[in-house]
Parts: C-alpha cells; sequence; structure tokens
C-alpha cells in the first residue's frame, strides 16, 4: 500500500532524527559539512581573486585546472593511505592540509601563486573525500544504518552555509583574507577535536591492495555519470558568482547566493535521499536527476535575470542532489571489484568532473561566451541522465 504524504514526512524526519541522534552518524555528517563549508567560503571569494589579480576567464580557468591536478596526483594513494592509517586518520591529514592551503590562493600575489595553492587545496581534498565516504560507509556496514545520503545533505548544508555567510561578509566589507583565516582557524580546530569520535567507528583491515581497481564497463557507466554530476557541482561552485556578477548583472553579495539557492536544494534533495531512494529506485532518480539538473542549467543560460537564474541554480542543485550518494555507494557494490577500490577507483575519475569541470567552462567561456561554457555541461547532464539507463546499480 502506498504512503500518504504524511506518512512520508514522518518517515523521513524518522529517519534525519535517528541521523542527528546517533553521535557517530552526526559526527561523520559534520565532517561532511566542514569540507564544503570551506569550498563554499572560497567559491564566494573567486570573483574577488579573478579581480585583484585582474586575470581573465582563461587564466582563471587554467588556475583552477590545478586544483583538479592536484586531486589526480592524490588520489591513486588515497585507497592504500586510508588502508594503513585508518579513516579517522586520513580525514584529520586531509582536512588540516585542506582547511590550511586555502589560504595561499586568497594571498596569491600572483596567477603562479595561486594556481600552487590550488594544487594543493586540490591534494588534500582528494584524501578527505575518500576518508570521509569510508566513513560514512563503514558505519553503515558496523550499525546496518542508511546515511549516505544524508551524509552528503551535511556536504550541502555546509556549503550552502559557508557560501551564505560569505555573502554576508562581502555586503559588511569584511577582507576576504580575514574571512577565510576565520574559516580555516575554525575548521582545523574542530578536525582535531572531532577524531576521538570518528576513531570509535568500526573499521576492517583487509590484507588486500586498495590501489585503483580495472576499469570495468559498469564502473565505467558510473564514472561517467558522476563527472558529469559533478561536473554540475563543479559549476556551481567555481562560476556561479561570476555568471551572476557578470552576464545577470547582479551585486556583488547577490552574486553570492547562487551557490547558496543550489545548496540549499542539494541540501533538501539529500536529506530525504535515504528516504526516496529505496522507494522510487537509484536508475529512476539519477535519469530523472540529469535532466533535471540539465533544465537547470537550461533556465539560467536563456533567462539571464538575477532571480530566474536563482531559481535555475536551485532546479540544477535537485537535479544533482541523488547522484553523489547513489553513485558512491555503488561503486562499493560492484562485482569483481573490492569495496575500497571500487571507492577510491570513482572517486578519483569522477571527482575530476568537479574540479575539472569549472576550468573547461573557463576555456570555453573565455573564446565563445559563459553561457556557452554553462551549455558544454548542460549537455552532458541531459546524456548522463540517459546513460544512467545502463548503471549497473
Amino acid at each position: 500500500m502506498a504512503l500518504s504524504p504524511a506518512d512520508k514526512s514522518v518517515s523521513i524526519l524518522r529517519a534525519l532524527s535517528d541521523f542527528f541522534a546517533n553521535p557517530l552518524a552526526r559526527a561523520v555528517g559534520l565532517v561532511f559539512a566542514a569540507d564544503s563549508f570551506l569550498f563554499g567560503s572560497w567559491v564566494a571569494r573567486i570573483p574577488y581573486v579573478k579581480y585583484s589579480l585582474d586575470i581573465n576567464d582563461a587564466e582563471l580557468g587554467l588556475a583552477l585546472f590545478l586544483l583538479p591536478i592536484g586531486s589526480i596526483v592524490m588520489n591513486p594513494f588515497t585507497g592504500k593511505i586510508i588502508q594503513r592509517i585508518g579513516s579517522a586518520q586520513s580525514c584529520l591529514i586531509g582536512g588540516l592540509g585542506f582547511f590550511a592551503s586555502v589560504m595561499v590562493p586568497i594571498l596569491a600575489p600572483n596567477l603562479l601563486i595561486l594556481s600552487l595553492g590550488l594544487f594543493i587545496m586540490g591534494f588534500f581534498t582528494a584524501l578527505l573525500n575518500v576518508a570521509m565516504n569510508t566513513c560514512a560507509a563503514n558505519l553503515e556496514k558496523e550499525q546496518g544504518l542508511t546515511i549516505m545520503s544524508t551524509c552528503h545533505g551535511m556536504w550541502s548544508l555546509g556549503g550552502m552555509l559557508g557560501s551564505a555567510l560569505a555573502g554576508a561578509l562581502i555586503w559588511a566589507d569584511i577582507p576576504a583574507s580575514y574571512h577565510l583565516l576565520g574559516v580555516a582557524i575554525f575548521l582545523i580546530i574542530f578536525i582535531i577535536l572531532i577524531q576521538p569520535t570518528l576513531r570509535a567507528i568500526h573499521e576492517e583491515k583487509s590484507p588486500e591492495s586498495t590501489s585503483l581497481a580495472r576499469p570495468t564497463k559498469a564502473l565505467m557507466v558510473l564514472i561517467f555519470i558522476g563527472i558529469a554530476v559533478s561536473m554540475g557541482e563543479g559549476v556551481s561552485f567555481d562560476w556561479s558568482a561570476i555568471y551572476l556578477r557578470e552576464i545577470a548583472n547582479s551585486s556583488a553579495s547577490f552574486s553570492a547566493l547562487g551557490f547558496a539557492f543550489f545548496s540549499l536544494a542539494m541540501t533538501i534533495g539529500r536529506f530525504v535521499g535515504d528516504t526516496v531512494i529505496p522507494r522510487f529506485g537509484q536508475k529512476r532518480l539519477l535519469a530523472f536527476g540529469g535532466l533535471m539538473a540539465a533544465a537547470g542549467l537550461l533556465i539560467a543560460i536563456l533567462f539571464p535575470n538575477p532571480y530566474i537564474v536563482l531559481l535555475g541554480f536551485l532546479v540544477l542543485g535537485f537535479g544533482c542532489s541523488l547522484g553523489a550518494p547513489i553513485l558512491y555507494a555503488a561503486s562499493m557494490r560492484l562485482p569483481d571489484t573490492t569495496p575500497a577500490a571500487g571507492l577510491a577507483t570513482f572517486a578519483t575519475l569522477s571527482f575530476i568532473g568537479f574540479m575539472a569541470g569549472p576550468p573547461i567552462v573557463g576555456f570555453i567561456a573565455e573564446g565563445f561566451g559563459l553561457p556557452n561554457g554553462l551549455l558544454f555541461v548542460m549537455i552532458l547532464l541531459a546524456t548522463s541522465g540517459i546513460a544512467s539507463h545502463w548503471a549497473r546499480i
């Protein structure tokens, strides 16, 4: 018998209540939130960096490309690092490095130092990304929980709060360096204090290698969809503020709302994900999400009014919201692939979309305009919705 809307609401609220009542689940979720809080704080300041260094879209895109390069360099080693020192300790190392390194690009005196700082950020965020997802997967297995979507919801919530705070501080004319220094110090203290709780999560030690897995057809389909979805996320992170400022002609403080609206939709979608995914099916939601995300970008492209663009990023957020929770979990259930290797490989290659997408958009924007950069991502998202038919999940 189908559940009534009231019953569904109760089920969703109960799942969220159980998540926040569980100290281990709550701790993992807070690590996800801390990671994106820094991202949200950083991306809102990207226009400041661009204008202060007087660089064009292509130069900014080239600098942003160093972030995924850093991730590519680190990601093949993440599985082995986590196996050797544990996911909690890996969260600590990745978090300390990521949170501290944001000061390099925000204080960069030139394009070279900006690029170096972004490379370092990418290097450490790769380790933190795989480590916190491993923590969530270990806790799901240990306690028989379903928390992956809610953890990713916490990631979206952190990004929304980080960008919203940045918008307020920009409006208040607080210097970017003071803003990000305060955020970095707060998050460094947090990742140290949360360590004892993370270490309480049971972790199975496997004697087998956790390097990258052999690229099977099933894994490559997941990676393609993951690249498309993460490109949608990456565009919102790195280009939403600039799109609103330069194409929709919004104010500096209003432009920070683009990512906040995107993150709001991602947060809502992911918080209900652990309830709706079993009900409607992973393939169906992946297909619908890809097409919905593409529609959101199309709205922003066709109607460059600040308020309509915000609506477009909201729709994009709902469309992208369940991609990562579904795909990360699926990558650990592939046949003939160990869970750690599947997760590390998927995270390595799909994360390229999140990191490389914005630079690609920058190169397209320099030659053909920023709306055409978004159009490229829109087409990729629509294609991923179709490709989900062949996903083995």
